[in-house]
């Protein structure tokens, strides 16, 4: 079977975070030195109880030379609250969302999805800092070479379904495209093949072509 990858496998180790106490301007300068869109907030240890993006700090911009009217600042409470706001504490999202190592990218990707996010702090179970991974992390694992991918496939789909056809089946990755060709003794196994190729991390699609071994011609080697 493949094996998933995990968070920890593309997640970022080194991470710039602040504290609660952060002032505003610094969180700015950070995000500008460091090219990132958003910082975890730590406190103690490392435990991360926040995360401060771009778009927490942009309403200071936006009513900059506009005070909003009455109505403005009811339908847009959390953004008139943070124009006024001078550090992390006040502007961070808090609870942050956050995954932990062991997760599936899969599950990372869907917890961004769901909460709109473009990256994730990475935590152990109790909560201390240890990576962060973002969109472009999960999508590392489309750069695995050709050879690589169809290394694996080979030796995780292949030789496990079929021990003793295996010498026949071949498999070809071109862009991460994978297609199989050859004859096999148990026809049942031929979707199983296709599932369990596509499962491979960074394949991007499989075609098929296997074929069942005409019993006539089946020597038994």
């Amino acid at each position: 079977m493949p094996t998933p990858y995990t968070v920890a496998d593309v997640m970022t180790h080194d991470v710039v975070a602040v504290t609660p106490r952060a002032e505003f301007k610094e969180i700015a300068v950070a995000i500008e030195r460091w090219k990132v869109t958003a910082l975890p907030v730590v406190e103690g240890e490392g435990r991360v109880v926040g995360v401060v993006s771009e778009a927490d700090l942009l309403p200071k911009e936006e009513f900059h030379e506009h005070l909003p009217g009455m109505v403005e600042q009811m339908r847009r409470l959390g953004d008139t609250a943070k124009a006024g706001s001078t550090c992390a504490e006040q502007l961070m999202t808090s609870p942050a969302v956050t995954v932990r190592p062991t997760a599936t990218l899969p599950q990372a990707a869907r917890l961004m999805a769901e909460h709109h996010v473009k990256r994730l702090p990475v935590v152990d179970a109790d909560g201390t800092l240890k990576g962060i991974v973002s969109r472009a992390d999960l999508l590392k694992v489309f750069l695995r070479s050709d050879d690589e991918l169809a290394a694996e496939i080979r030796h995780a789909v292949v030789e496990p379904l079929f021990p003793v056809s295996r010498k026949a089946v071949k498999v070809d990755v071109t862009n991460g495209v994978v297609t199989l060709t050859g004859q096999v003794r148990d026809t049942h196994l031929v979707p199983v093949a296709t599932r369990l190729a596509q499962a491979v991390e960074g394949i991007v699609s499989v075609h098929n072509h296997l074929e069942t071994l005409d019993p006539s011609t089946d020597t038994g080697a």
